[in-house]
């Protein structure tokens, strides 16, 4: 995925391993994450395609500012690991919520642990926020703390619209769109999770995770 920690790595080849993590196949688990949008629709706040692009707007500037942050500042080196995890536990009220940064941060540490077998992830061991152990990822591959918030906003950006897509039946070509349309917003949010610790909270995700968490047999984990 990434160069060893001895190699040196260029700006260029740090645009790579941002493309590299932002990458849908990344085995983290993502593709079985909604970010909300299945109780969204279930609920029928999204209903179309005009509504999963609100939807993704809000998201893009609450919790995935919220989440870049965090990744960024690990990155970055102005945050530990473990104060991190705190840090992110205190921005995220819903156990639910909670519960889907865990289980895809999971998913993000063994593959980094695969990567780098002689690196120290026990700050990660047994749990680690999904943007956690992203922005030690970022750090590890020489990406900054913009790019790696970047990432972050993307990936959450686009497993909400993929998602959207699916459940609504939607032309792919209008959420490409949609999602084109969206990059100048996420470079702003990447931006500004990269200059500081956001603490935004939203309660409607708060409540659509804890909603789904309780439906009868949801087609995706959160």
């Amino acid at each position: 995925m990434c160069p060893s920690t001895t190699d040196v790595v260029s700006g260029d080849h740090a645009l790579a391993m941002m493309l590299t993590l932002a990458d849908s196949r990344l085995p983290v688990g993502g593709h079985v994450h909604s970010g909300g949008v299945e109780q969204a629709i279930a609920d029928r706040v999204v209903v179309d395609a005009a509504g999963l692009r609100r939807y993704l707007e809000r998201r893009i500037a609450t919790g995935a500012l919220v989440a870049a942050s965090i990744a960024a500042a690990v990155a970055d080196g102005r945050l530990s690991d473990a104060v991190a995890q705190r840090e992110t536990d205190a921005r995220t009220p819903s156990s639910a919520a909670r519960a889907a940064s865990l289980s895809q941060g999971r998913g993000m540490v063994r593959l980094a642990r695969r990567r780098w077998p002689d690196h120290d992830f026990s700050d990660h061991i047994p749990r680690s926020h999904l943007p956690v152990i992203a922005g030690r990822v970022g750090r590890l591959c020489g990406v900054s703390g913009r790019r790696t918030a970047l990432v972050q906003v993307y990936t959450a950006m686009t497993g909400a619209a993929t998602a959207g897509q699916r459940l609504l039946a939607l032309d792919p070509a209008d959420v490409a769109i949609i999602t084109m349309d969206l990059a100048p917003l996420c470079e702003d949010i990447a931006e500004e999770a990269a200059s500081d610790l956001a603490d935004l909270s939203d309660p409607l995700f708060d409540v659509l995770a804890e909603r789904h968490e309780r439906r009868g047999m949801p087609l995706f984990a959160s």
